[in-house]
């Protein structure tokens, strides 16, 4: 009797604890599914990815990725349940600028150089190189202004050695009619 007892005990207990295990794993489980009700990916244009999720308390969020874009590497959008929106653009080098009015209300749809743009990636690039070209330019056009005036320099003496020796042959042409003409 004592036997049976004590198989019916570890039935009893063996029971109880597989189904608290059962339990703990499900509770985990929902816990994770509220906190992201919904995610989605989808194609975007430009060679790039659409995540959309919406957690527990409303707020979605849509994060595009982009493959191939020289300039920035991801595009994050996030609307709270009150209709509140943040777009931030991340560079590929991991700088992050917002990009608020007008600008962001398309940035789904919108050419990733469109995206830079608009958060400011590619105008500076542009001003750089615009201030590197003035440069370039500046040097190029000091150069120029050199080389021209040593090559007005070279032309002025050679134009002043040709005188002098038009002048010279001048002379002892005269002097050798002059003899011609008196013996």
């Amino acid at each position: 009797m004592k036997t049976t007892l004590s198989i019916i005990t570890l039935l009893v207990t063996g029971s109880l604890l597989a189904s608290g295990c059962s339990t703990a794993g499900t509770a985990g489980t929902n816990s994770n599914a509220e906190a992201a009700l919904a995610t989605a990916t989808r194609l975007g244009p430009d060679n790039s990815d659409i995540t959309t999720s919406t957690d527990a308390s409303g707020t979605r969020t849509e994060t595009r990725v982009f493959r191939s874009n020289q300039h920035i590497s991801k595009l994050v959008v996030t609307t709270t349940k009150d209709g509140v929106r943040t777009t931030k653009v991340y560079s590929r080098s991991g700088e992050e600028k917002a990009i608020s009015g007008s600008e962001s209300q398309n940035v789904l749809e919108e050419t990733g150089d469109a995206i830079a743009d608009a958060a400011g990636f590619v105008a500076a690039k542009t001003v750089e190189g615009a201030d590197k070209a003035v440069e370039v330019g500046k040097d190029a056009a000091g150069k120029t202004k050199d080389a021209a005036k040593t090559v007005g320099e070279k032309t002025a003496e050679g134009a002043k050695t040709v005188a002098d020796k038009t002048a010279e042959g001048a002379k002892k042409t005269g002097k050798a009619i002059k003899k011609a003409i008196k013996p």
